[in-house]
């Protein structure tokens, strides 16, 4: 599976960076329902991951915390490889204002 990765720098802290970031899958949840399915979110401190069914296919992200940036690395199905230069827009675009 096609891999993206991105470093959003952040001025938060590792804490609040970390409690921010968290809330993501909720906001997926709600945003977009219907759109995902089986929707999980593991954390191990500053550390996650976060995956779901989208479209029939399975999509995941991994993120390390640090006290200036998050790092995220994802899987995307090789049928949204055309798309991955917008995927990654999104995403930045979405971390970027929770980390405002």
């Amino acid at each position: 599976m096609p891999k993206m990765s991105m470093t959003i720098p952040h001025s938060l802290g590792q804490a609040e960076a970390t409690r921010r970031i968290q809330g993501l899958a909720e906001s997926l949840k709600q945003e977009h329902a219907g759109q995902y399915s089986d929707l999980q979110e593991r954390w191990n401190g500053s550390s996650g991951e976060i995956s779901m069914k989208s479209m029939g296919f399975n999509v995941g992200a991994r993120f390390n915390i640090t006290d200036t940036a998050v790092d995220i690395e994802g899987d995307i199905p090789m049928m949204a490889l055309p798309f991955k230069g917008q995927i990654e827009q999104m995403i930045t675009e979405k971390a970027g204002a929770l980390l405002a």
